[in-house]
């Protein structure tokens, strides 16, 4: 199966994913954080530095918990502000 290219707005939240649960991180260590989560230290620092721009829901929960960022707080800080346009549309 072939996979589609990711679009500049998948990558540019996979960024903004990334920024969010490393700023959650705060001072702890990727080790801590990676080994409460249930994953690698690699796959942490990938989706830290966006080079997984669209990580299994379950991951990004694990870190989330781990760090202790409600996953609310966290779809707030990934999702960019909706335009006039879109939010008058509803």
């Amino acid at each position: 199966m072939v996979r589609a290219p990711l679009t500049d707005e998948e990558r540019e939240r996979g960024e903004r994913l990334g920024q969010a649960l490393r700023a959650a991180r705060a001072g702890r260590s990727m080790v801590d954080v990676a080994a409460e989560a249930g994953i690698s230290v690699e796959t942490l620092r990938k989706i830290e530095t966006g080079r997984i721009p669209t990580p299994a829901f379950f991951t990004v929960a694990a870190i989330a918990d781990a760090v202790g960022l409600p996953l609310e707080e966290l779809r707030a800080a990934v999702t960019p502000a909706a335009s006039p346009s879109l939010s008058q549309a509803s």
